[in-house]
């Protein structure tokens, strides 16, 4: 039988854990073999799990199906190490999503430049009682990108984006201009 993957042998060969009655018998240990030619990348991924489930170790192709399971906006374009590095911070960008600060974040680490979001500064505070309350009355964001090459960021993904991470009532623009 041949390797689904050449020179990987299995771990826990079967042949050595039956019975010693077919210990000895060729044909039960050619038979068995067929099976650990074919269990060993199933027992070499389940041996190396902890792997495969950190962006930084696992392999490139399953670094988009962990993007899924933490809800990273991945682009098939980007580098390896930006895919990774987006997975990673899913989770912690999770926890200040529709903030300024972790809307400027994620556009940033999408578009790869500096990001500036600008908003009618209705979330505040002050110290004195009965004072006016802050912001303007018209809620709106703007969101700016600074990238070298205005040409490198898709504007309807970035706006996509945008108007998934921000507070869905408010509107916004979105605006990339030179870095």
């Amino acid at each position: 039988m041949r390797a689904l993957l050449p020179g990987l042998a299995s771990p826990h060969p079967l042949g050595a854990a039956l019975p010693a009655l077919y210990v000895g018998d060729d044909f039960t240990q050619r038979l068995t073999s067929a099976f650990d030619t074919s269990l060993a990348p199933v027992l070499s991924t389940l041996d190396n799990l902890e792997h495969y489930l950190s962006p930084a170790l696992a392999p490139p192709d399953f670094v988009e199906w962990l993007g899924m399971w933490v809800g990273a906006t991945l682009d098939e374009n980007w580098p390896e190490d930006r895919r990774r590095a987006s997975v990673s911070r899913a989770s912690a960008m999770h926890r200040r999503r529709g903030t300024v600060s972790g809307l400027a974040e994620q556009i940033a680490l999408f578009a790869g430049g500096a990001a500036e979001v600008v908003d009618n500064g209705g979330v505040s505070w002050s110290a004195e009682p009965g004072s006016a309350l802050p912001g303007s009355d018209e809620l709106h964001v703007t969101v700016r990108v600074r990238v070298a090459d205005r040409g490198s960021v898709d504007l309807g993904r970035l706006d996509a984006l945008v108007a998934q991470a921000k507070p869905g009532h408010v509107p916004h623009t979105v605006e990339v201009v030179p870095g």
